[in-house]
Protein backbone atom coordinates (compact mmCIF):
# COMPACT_ATOMS: atom_id res chain seq x y z
CA UNK A 1 0.00 0.00 0.00
CA UNK A 2 1.77 3.33 -1.05
CA UNK A 3 2.14 5.50 1.75
CA UNK A 4 0.35 9.05 2.01
CA UNK A 5 1.99 12.41 1.63
CA UNK A 6 2.85 14.11 4.73
CA UNK A 7 0.65 16.52 5.94
CA UNK A 8 1.02 19.16 9.05
CA UNK A 9 -1.89 18.66 11.22
CA UNK A 10 -3.02 21.88 13.15
CA UNK A 11 -2.90 20.75 16.23
CA UNK A 12 -5.71 23.40 18.67
CA UNK A 13 -7.58 23.96 15.64
CA UNK A 14 -11.37 22.85 16.17
CA UNK A 15 -12.70 19.56 14.08
CA UNK A 16 -15.61 20.68 13.17
CA UNK A 17 -18.58 23.03 14.27
CA UNK A 18 -20.60 20.77 16.90
CA UNK A 19 -23.83 19.69 16.35
CA UNK A 20 -23.63 20.01 12.82
CA UNK A 21 -21.49 17.71 11.47
CA UNK A 22 -19.95 20.24 9.10
CA UNK A 23 -16.16 19.30 9.54
CA UNK A 24 -13.54 22.10 9.51
CA UNK A 25 -10.30 19.32 9.00
CA UNK A 26 -9.53 15.71 8.20
CA UNK A 27 -7.90 12.92 10.44
CA UNK A 28 -5.31 11.46 7.80
CA UNK A 29 -4.44 12.67 4.11
CA UNK A 30 -5.44 11.24 0.69
CA UNK A 31 -3.60 8.37 -0.42
CA UNK A 32 -3.91 9.73 -4.03
CA UNK A 33 -2.82 13.61 -2.93
CA UNK A 34 -4.56 16.19 -2.07
CA UNK A 35 -8.20 17.20 -3.19
CA UNK A 36 -7.50 20.32 -4.93
CA UNK A 37 -8.26 24.06 -4.08
CA UNK A 38 -10.68 25.64 -6.31
CA UNK A 39 -13.43 28.59 -5.83
CA UNK A 40 -16.65 27.30 -5.63
CA UNK A 41 -20.25 29.22 -6.02
CA UNK A 42 -21.32 29.98 -2.10
CA UNK A 43 -25.77 30.30 -2.26
CA UNK A 44 -25.26 30.51 1.71
CA UNK A 45 -27.50 33.47 2.34
CA UNK A 46 -27.13 35.21 5.82
CA UNK A 47 -28.83 33.87 8.47
CA UNK A 48 -28.63 29.88 6.97
CA UNK A 49 -26.72 27.47 8.56
CA UNK A 50 -24.38 27.08 5.87
CA UNK A 51 -23.47 31.11 6.13
CA UNK A 52 -22.72 30.50 10.12
CA UNK A 53 -20.87 27.44 9.21
CA UNK A 54 -18.69 29.83 6.76
CA UNK A 55 -18.44 32.43 9.32
CA UNK A 56 -17.40 29.64 12.32
CA UNK A 57 -14.52 28.64 10.19
CA UNK A 58 -13.42 31.42 9.00
CA UNK A 59 -13.61 32.74 12.64
CA UNK A 60 -11.19 29.76 13.58
CA UNK A 61 -9.00 30.68 10.79
CA UNK A 62 -8.58 34.05 11.88
CA UNK A 63 -8.11 32.98 15.37
CA UNK A 64 -5.49 30.34 15.18
CA UNK A 65 -3.55 31.83 12.55
CA UNK A 66 -4.63 35.58 12.14
CA UNK A 67 -3.24 38.09 9.49
CA UNK A 68 -0.13 35.63 8.75
CA UNK A 69 0.43 33.04 6.20
CA UNK A 70 -1.03 29.42 7.23
CA UNK A 71 -0.11 25.58 5.51
CA UNK A 72 -3.04 24.24 3.93
CA UNK A 73 -2.13 21.03 5.97
CA UNK A 74 -5.59 18.96 7.31
CA UNK A 75 -7.59 21.81 6.87
CA UNK A 76 -10.43 20.54 4.78
CA UNK A 77 -10.93 21.04 1.09
CA UNK A 78 -14.56 21.46 1.16
CA UNK A 79 -14.60 24.04 3.51
CA UNK A 80 -11.94 26.01 2.16
CA UNK A 81 -12.95 25.77 -1.38
CA UNK A 82 -16.59 27.60 -0.15
CA UNK A 83 -13.88 30.85 1.03
CA UNK A 84 -11.32 30.01 -1.19
CA UNK A 85 -10.55 32.88 -4.10
CA UNK A 86 -12.21 35.31 -1.87
CA UNK A 87 -11.48 35.14 2.17
CA UNK A 88 -8.74 32.95 1.68
CA UNK A 89 -6.26 33.51 -1.26
CA UNK A 90 -2.91 31.54 -2.07
CA UNK A 91 0.04 33.24 0.17
CA UNK A 92 2.97 32.22 -2.49
CA UNK A 93 3.18 32.82 -6.33
CA UNK A 94 3.79 29.46 -7.37
CA UNK A 95 0.40 28.12 -5.50
CA UNK A 96 0.29 24.59 -5.70
CA UNK A 97 -3.75 23.72 -5.28
CA UNK A 98 -3.06 20.26 -4.59
CA UNK A 99 -0.32 20.12 -1.94
CA UNK A 100 -0.74 19.87 1.57
CA UNK A 101 2.11 21.97 2.00
CA UNK A 102 0.89 25.11 -0.22
CA UNK A 103 0.54 28.32 1.75
CA UNK A 104 -2.81 30.44 2.53
CA UNK A 105 -3.73 33.66 4.22
CA UNK A 106 -6.73 35.66 4.50
CA UNK A 107 -7.81 38.43 2.82
CA UNK A 108 -8.81 40.50 5.55
CA UNK A 109 -10.25 43.25 3.73
CA UNK A 110 -12.60 40.80 2.06
CA UNK A 111 -13.29 38.75 4.78
CA UNK A 112 -14.11 41.60 7.55
CA UNK A 113 -16.61 42.59 5.13
CA UNK A 114 -18.31 39.58 4.13
CA UNK A 115 -18.47 38.23 7.74
CA UNK A 116 -17.76 40.59 10.42
CA UNK A 117 -18.77 38.05 12.88
CA UNK A 118 -15.93 36.31 12.25
CA UNK A 119 -13.57 38.77 13.86
CA UNK A 120 -15.21 38.77 17.31
CA UNK A 121 -13.43 37.38 20.20
CA UNK A 122 -16.45 35.24 20.78
CA UNK A 123 -18.90 33.75 18.24
CA UNK A 124 -22.34 33.26 18.75
CA UNK A 125 -23.65 30.25 16.55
Amino acid sequence: MPRPPDMTKHRGFPSGMPGHGHHFTIRRANEKGATPLKQLQRLARPGTIEHKVDAAFLHALWHHFGSEPFERGNLDAGRLNLLFGREVVPAESDFDPTSYDALLRIDEKVARRTFPESFEDVMEV
